[in-house]
């Protein structure tokens, strides 16, 4: 593919260190999909490839109809193209031309004791007239959105990744976890979180070669931990009995990550300023979801014990 030139005189050789970024997230996709399709047992992932206008393209994975998963999508793109006058405004980026590449997942269970997850890991590049590379980053994380609270679970999920972070730093969970928690709330609904958080960052960006592949490491170690993060939680839930209540609850809930995503979410918003692919865009959202008019769980309810947690900010691991 004819990819942005980078900048030589940089001591890490950038097409190189694309190329390696690249084969991570693809075979991290197969991995990911190949585990979830063993989970659910029924359904199996069907793969779109699709090509973009302005420069690249990517590989949608979804899956829908299944016992465990209703709908689900895992996603790679590697696109590229100019910097346009919409993305220097919404998206703050200074430059001529832009390199990004990146997985991304949602994942919508179809027992509503079984949460719904998302996760992202990107990278990304910004070069000027000339072709230089001018600036480069990090992103990503997960997080979990439960529609019943089990602590066990949302313990079980912070502490992987707590885990996996911590060689890196003691303090990025507790920092990254605080952004999360910040990061996916729906500001019009009083600072109501998504969910029960997990870790998000953005802009992690190398000052040389030996902080690049640190940081590349970071987000490997991200990545491989988000199925021994997950899976556990839907292997424990996804046979529990429930009924309308738990699924009229479920599609509520659900309402709130509808409006998250589309009002609030910068991947998104970036997707659709850069003329990305609509289907694989939209594919976080639910097959249903439900708006009733100023709906209130019951004091003392289940419901109303998940609704005080994305309400209140919790920590879920013990300090190191």
């Amino acid at each position: 593919m004819n990819q942005p030139a980078a900048n030589h005189t940089h001591k890490t050789d950038t097409p190189a260190f694309r190329d390696k970024w690249i084969h991570f997230i693809q075979t991290l996709q197969d991995r990911i999909c190949k585990s979830l399709e063993a989970v659910d047992g029924r359904s199996v992932f069907a793969t779109d490839e699709w090509t973009r206008e302005g420069g690249g393209g990517g590989r949608t994975r979804v899956i829908a109809g299944g016992d465990v998963l209703e709908k689900g999508g895992v996603n790679t793109s590697i696109v590229w193209g100019e910097v346009t006058d919409p993305m220097r405004t919404q998206l703050k980026i200074d430059g001529s031309k832009w390199f990004a590449c990146g997985l991304s997942l949602v994942l919508h269970p179809l027992n509503p004791y079984v949460p719904t997850t998302h996760a992202n890991w990107r990278y990304f590049e910004v070069y000027g007239e000339d072709g230089s590379l001018t600036d480069r980053w990090f992103g990503g994380g997960s997080d979990l959105t439960p529609y019943y609270l089990f602590e066990e679970d949302a313990r079980h999920f912070h502490q992987t990744f707590r885990h996996v972070m911590d060689p890196f730093g003691k303090e990025k969970y507790p920092l990254y976890k605080k952004w999360c928690d910040e990061y996916f709330v729906n500001t019009h609904r009083d600072n109501e979180m998504r969910g029960i958080g997990g870790v998000f960052y953005d802009h992690l960006r190398p000052a040389d070669e030996t902080e690049a592949d640190r940081l590349f490491a970071f987000q490997e170690a991200n990545g491989n931990a988000f199925l021994p993060a997950y899976t556990p939680i839907v292997e424990k839930r996804k046979d529990m009995s429930y009924g309308d209540r738990e699924t009229e609850w479920q599609e509520i809930r659900r309402g709130r990550y509808v409006e998250f995503n589309l009002i609030h979410d910068r991947g998104t918003l970036f997707g659709l300023k850069t003329q990305g692919r609509t289907e694989s865009i939209l594919m976080s959202l639910p097959p249903r979801a439900r708006w009733g008019y100023n709906y209130q769980p019951a004091a003392g309810t289940p419901e109303a014990e998940l609704l005080d947690a994305c309400l209140h900010p919790r920590e879920w691991t013990s300090n190191p």
